[in-house]
């Protein structure tokens, strides 16, 4: 469990270690300067989300050393040392080919293979559409609505 008192006492070191005024170190993490605030009176607890900007904006600030006063502030090279050594990834290349085909399976994103059927389909719908709009005669009256409450109406002339 975090206790508050002790992480704005560490708090207050990060600050005099790095000779910056709240409102400043506020800025360099991106977050409003009246939750700092908040957050150095007791008022507020700290999110993850506001530690984390800590670690990632101050890297010399040890995680464990920020919520519980373990380990050591500023990080000692040896420690950091350890966590920027390159981990070694095995080769994901397969020893033996695959002999036999994988099945394609469709999903959400993939193109359908039906492709020309959709086609005919939608060429058949716009027919259909330009039907209604070129057939003289149907159109009674067009009503147009604006956003003042005013309409017009417009009957087609015969």
């Amino acid at each position: 469990m975090l206790n508050i008192d002790d992480f704005i006492k560490r708090l207050e070191i990060l600050l005099d270690y790095y000779s910056i005024s709240a409102s400043v170190f506020a800025d360099k993490l991106g977050v409003q300067r009246s939750g700092l605030s908040h957050l150095m009176s007791g008022r507020n607890k700290p999110s993850l989300d506001f530690v984390m900007k800590i670690t990632e904006s101050f890297p010399d600030v040890d995680l464990y050393w920020l919520l519980n006063g373990t380990g050591d502030f500023p990080k000692k090279e040896g420690a950091a040392q350890i966590i920027s050594q390159p981990v070694v990834q095995p080769d994901p290349a397969p020893a033996q080919p695959i002999a036999e085909p994988v099945e394609v399976i469709q999903d959400l994103f993939s193109v359908a293979t039906e492709v020309p059927q959709q086609a005919t389909e939608n060429k058949k719908q716009n027919e259909m559409i330009e039907k209604i709009i070129i057939a003289p005669g149907d159109i009674e009256r067009i009503v147009v609505f604006y956003k003042n409450g005013i309409f017009k109406n417009y009957n087609p002339e015969n």
